[in-house]
This record gives structure tokens, sequence and C-alpha cells, in this order.
């Protein structure tokens, strides 16, 4: 019996009918099943199918896998909307890559019914054409090393821990829950490698609301001095003040609140000037700046303001 027809069968057991489901429910506690979903079934296909290969080719592996399966109120017909694919699926694809440290490229192989459920793989990368005898490797490396990582912090966001060791994969697991939010869908992500193992979490409504609390942010305000050349003015109070004379000196875009003071100042292209400015940084929960700006508060050195022409 395939994994496919086995849990079709089990489907089908589990219906309305009140006699079925307790008859289904002896033989699933006969066979010891009853704690096991779809999920788990599945990964024990897979590990008993790369046993008997093993025992022909020592080297056999399984072809990895990944699975989404989106549940939400639309998702009840197991079809994929266009929209969010869209939306969805490239973020996906960037929070694996950013999982695994290296560009991941995944392939859609598939989409099944029990609520609407993804199926993809890493794309093959071809062997070095110099090797005659090249085959196709999946990209196991890249993928399956970190989604154990993914997956981990995936449960940390479900379960409202910290989080600060998984900072660098922040932005990258935000956006996928930007885009479940906005099509109100949950995300279940399992993984099952070449060796026959199942790694897998879910993002959910909980998980999204703990993603933006520590998204939200707070301001911290210091004091410095700002020295350099002036390499750009504009008239709405801005000043770019180019702090050394190499290509990549740092450079500070300074605003003025009231730009009539910056007229009175009367400063040139290539000017020097030193400027006390207050740097605001906005942080979110995670210490993590999320913008700068730097407003001018007074003259650093002796700068003498001139008064306006009638």
């Amino acid at each position: 019996m395939t994994g496919d027809s086995w849990r079709e069968d089990r489907r089908a057991l589990l219906g309305d009918d009140p006699a079925e489901t307790e008859r289904a429910a002896r033989l699933l506690d006969a066979l010891g099943t009853e704690d096991r979903d779809d999920e788990e079934i599945e990964a024990e296909h897979r590990a008993s199918r790369l046993a008997a290969a093993r025992e022909y080719a020592p080297d056999a592996r399984l072809e990895e896998e990944l699975q989404l399966r989106l549940t939400g109120p639309a998702t009840a017909g197991g079809a994929l909307r266009f929209e969010w694919g869209d939306a969805l699926l490239e973020p996906v694809e960037h929070m694996v890559s950013v999982a695994a440290g290296t560009p991941v490229q995944l392939e859609l192989t598939g989409i099944s019914a029990g609520s609407t459920v993804v199926h993809a793989r890493p794309v093959t990368v071809p062997v070095d054409s110099a090797e005659p005898d090249g085959l196709d490797v999946p990209a196991t490396s890249a993928a399956a090393t970190r989604l154990g990582t993914l997956t981990t912090l995936l449960d940390a966001l479900e379960s409202e821990r910290d989080i600060r060791e998984w900072v660098k994969l922040f932005d990258a697991i935000e956006a996928v829950s930007r885009a479940l939010s906005r099509y109100e869908l949950n995300l279940g992500v399992t993984w099952y490698d070449a060796e026959g193992g199942l790694r897998r979490a879910r993002l959910t409504e909980r998980g999204r609301r703990y993603v933006k609390r520590l998204r939200e942010t707070r301001d911290r305000d210091q004091e410095i001095t700002i020295s350099g050349r002036v390499t750009e003015l504009r008239e709405s109070g801005l000043v770019k003040v180019k702090t050394g004379t190499a290509k990549n000196a740092p450079a500070y875009d300074v605003r003025f609140e009231d730009p009539e003071e910056l007229l009175r100042m009367r400063p040139g292209l290539g000017d020097n000037v030193h400027f006390r400015v207050r740097f605001r940084q906005q942080l979110d929960s995670m210490g993590i700046a999320r913008s700068a700006e730097y407003t001018y508060l007074g003259p650093a050195a002796q700068q003498t303001s001139l008064p306006l022409e009638p």
C-alpha cells in the first residue's frame, strides 16, 4: 500500500460515521499508529524505502522534499491561489537561503489537498562537465544542514521564546510572516531529508503576533559631532557631509528642522563644517537598528550664522 493510498483510507475511516470512527480508532490502536499523523507516516515509509534500497546500493539516498502546508479559511479546496504564490513562495525561498547561508533555489513539484500542501525541492546542480560520469547531484549541503535551524527558530516563535541567537534570520522570517497575515494563512513546514529524517515546525497566528511585537521599535538618542566637507545642499534643509576624501569615506545626511537656519549659515559646496547633531536610532526588540537620522543641533566649533537678507 502506498503512502497516498494509506492516507486516503485513513481519512475515509475517520469520516462522519460514528461506528466507522470507533472501528478506525480500534484499528489504529492495534497498529500502534494512533499518535502518528500524515507526515510521520510518510517519513516512516521513506525510511523503509531507503533501508530497502541500501540493501542493494549502500550509498543510496532519498530525494529531498520541502512541504509547505497552508491552512486557513480559504484552503479547504487544496488549491494554491496565484496571489498567494506571488506573495509567499519567493519569501519562503529567501528564508531557506538565509538559513542555509547561501542561495538555494527551490522548484515546485506539486500541489495536493489536505488544506493546501505545496511540494518543493532544491534545484539540482550539474556536476562539473569535465567529469565524464558526472550526474546531477541534489543540493543537499546548502538546504539540509540548516533546515534544522529554521524549524527550531519557528518553534521558538510559536512558544514566544528569546530568538536573539537567530537574529540574522529574523528579517527573512518577518517577510514570510507578513505574507501569511495578509491572506490569513498559517504555515506548516516539513522537511524530508536525503537520509530519511524529518524536521517540521509551524508559524501560526500566535507566532505571527510575536514576530510583529518583536518588530516594534523604540528610539535611542545620542549627541555626536560630525566634521567634514559639504557635498550636497537642499532647500528642504538637508546637508550631506562627507567625513573624508576617500571614495568610501562615511557620509551623513544632516537634516535641519528649520530650513531657514541653514539658509542663514550660507554654507557652500566643499566647505568644511563641524556640526553637533542628534543621532536617533530606531531599535527593535532584538536591538536591530531599523532606521537612523541625524538632526542638526548647533555648531561644534566657531561658525557664524548670518541674517537672512530682506
